[in-house]
């Protein structure tokens, strides 16, 4: 399954970046209130509605940054399930669809444990500091529930707008 990614935060940065999904145009959120930098290019899957009713956030492994607004065709490898304030706030884990480097990677049991372990700690961490946020949960499933989730939140898409 390929789908595209857009990228909203570039790895490395600690801005928060969020498209504007009325008039296109890419804001400065907030900086993240810890020290902790987005390990890979952080972004959405364009046209999805995830349980917390914003796009499926996805997780881009890539060997270089991109930048904000950069649309990346993607395969899933896995997810990161977890809860924020809002409810359901997963985390899909992907690979650019066309990247030999990382054609070896197909789920999660092809990642190195210690690399999946500094993902998930970001994650859980990187609200820490922010008045009124909190961050729950923070399971990695494989690449087949993640695509059942990646349809499930197409479903949802489709069936709002």
């Amino acid at each position: 399954m390929i789908f595209d990614v857009i990228i909203e935060i570039p790895a490395g940065s600690r801005n928060k970046y969020e498209v504007d999904h009325v008039t296109g145009e890419i804001r400065l959120d907030r900086m993240l209130f810890t020290s902790t930098r987005y390990p890979y290019d952080y972004g959405y899957v364009k046209n999805t509605l995830s349980q917390d009713g914003d796009p499926l956030d996805a997780l881009v492994m890539l060997d270089e940054p991109t930048f904000p607004g950069c649309v990346v065709s993607c395969r899933v490898i896995g997810m990161l399930n977890m809860t924020d304030e809002a409810g359901g706030d997963d985390k899909l884990l992907c690979v650019a669809a066309g990247d030999v480097r990382k054609s070896y990677l197909q789920d999660l049991s092809d990642v190195p444990a210690y690399e999946l372990s500094e993902i998930k700690h970001f994650f859980e961490v990187y609200k820490t500091l922010e008045p009124g946020k909190s961050v729950q949960g923070g399971e990695w499933v494989g690449h087949d529930a993640a695509e059942e989730e990646i349809h499930a939140s197409y479903k949802r898409y489709n069936e709002t707008h």
